[in-house]
């Protein structure tokens, strides 16, 4: 504990040096407007360090998500803000008051239980009258939805069985089908939204989160279009030059390629 507080010191010690009057200049220029973006990057590389399962490379990362932290500390104290204590103390009262269960004796059976008292406790802090008050504008859609769908079902707000959750994945489908064939533009982007939620909605009752079900098929699909590129290269040729039959049966001939692999890593 002794060293990790002498470290974290050592870097609040760094931050507020680069940001006084013979720091750097790029630091002493950032606002915390200027490195907003750089806060949501960070976590993202985070991520994409935890799913590569490289540990070193993870440590790294979160090193600089917490200098994140640190640097919109150190701008907000600079104004008589708040500090880093403070951001510390916030936190860590939060989890005490959040966890009555744990700090005060009241016991609950499971995690379920857990999460309703959570939104239930964190309601009645911020004196809100709705569980979505204070969503993240700055989430992405498939992300927000999740949380969404996640927050009403702790308060009871869900489906039964996978099975109604297929059926309504079904349902939007046809729906969208149906404004196709009307005509109706403005119909079928409202079938397409809803389309679309209904699939987080599934993954989420699945306990999986659409992001990163998305991801893994973005990747996909870039892999098996990188072995098409490849494949027309070799022949000294262009894409813009083949045919949709030829690019459509590259593609096949990505997928069973990708397949093999598959199978000679499980087996």
């Amino acid at each position: 504990m002794a060293s990790s507080t002498k470290n974290l010191a050592r870097l609040l010690r760094i931050v507020a040096q680069l940001r006084g009057p013979r720091g750097c200049p790029w630091d002493r220029e950032q606002t915390h407007q200027s490195i907003r973006h750089d806060l949501i990057e960070e976590c993202y590389e985070a991520l994409d360090a935890l799913d590569s399962g490289n540990m070193h490379e993870f440590r790294d990362e979160l090193g600089d998500l917490l200098l994140q932290v640190v640097f919109h500390a150190q701008l907000a104290s600079e104004r008589k803000k708040f500090d880093f204590d403070a951001v510390a103390k916030g936190i860590a009262d939060k989890l005490v008051r959040r966890h009555p269960h744990v700090f005060c004796g009241k016991k609950l059976r499971d995690s379920k239980q857990v999460l309703k008292q959570w939104e239930t406790i964190k309601k009645g802090e911020k004196n809100a009258h709705s569980i979505f008050t204070e969503m993240p504008r700055s989430l992405p859609a498939l992300l927000k939805a999740d949380k969404i769908q996640r927050k009403a079902a702790r308060v009871g707000f869900d489906w039964r069985h996978v099975n109604d959750v297929v059926a309504k994945v079904d349902e939007e489908l046809r729906e969208l089908k149906d404004a196709m064939a009307s005509g109706d533009k403005k119909q079928f982007e409202e079938e397409l939204g809803d389309l679309l939620f209904a699939a987080v909605n599934l993954a989420r009752f699945e306990k999986l989160q659409a992001e990163e079900l998305l991801n893994r098929t973005i990747s996909k699909f870039v892999s098996r279009f990188q072995y098409i590129e490849r494949a027309v290269h070799k022949r000294g040729r262009r894409l813009e030059d083949c045919s949709l039959e030829e690019l459509d049966a590259l593609w096949e001939s990505a997928k069973h390629s990708q397949k093999r692999r598959h199978r000679v890593a499980k087996s």
